[in-house]
């Protein structure tokens, strides 16, 4: 009768009824999940929240915090991305032009001079060319 006058069909008050008492059920871990998202400073996901979660002992599965969650609106906030940027600034010494582009010497082996340049690898060594 009420569902004439209302002009609900019966499986959506079904279906809502059933949703009320899923709330209910779930009483318990939804204040535990506020209480890991405001603790972790709005940081955590629903991944970390559901790992800490199992871990005080209250059984949850990653689709239900998700779902709580997203009911509650609580969204974690993003890391800000950094672009890339290679420009370090001035690294380094500049040695002095001793030579002045003056390449020509009395005698020999009077003029010695090399150019140094510096690799470093993904294991932290360095390589030095000589040229």
């Amino acid at each position: 009768m009420l569902l004439k006058i209302s002009g609900l069909s019966r499986s959506t008050y079904y279906y809502n009824m059933k949703m009320c008492d899923k709330d209910e059920k779930n009483k318990d871990i939804l204040v535990a999940i506020k209480e890991v998202f405001t603790a972790s400073r709005e940081i955590y996901g629903y991944r970390r929240i559901t790992a800490v979660l199992n871990n005080k002992g209250i059984k949850a599965n990653h689709k239900k915090v998700l779902r709580i969650m997203n009911r509650l609106c609580l969204r974690p906030q993003s890391k800000k991305i950094k672009k890339y940027n290679s420009y370090k600034g001035t690294v380094g010494k500049v040695a002095p032009n001793l030579i002045k582009r003056n390449f020509e010497a009395e005698k020999p082996n009077l003029k010695w001079y090399t150019d140094i340049t510096e690799f470093k690898t993904e294991k932290g060594k360095f390589i030095y060319l000589l040229s």
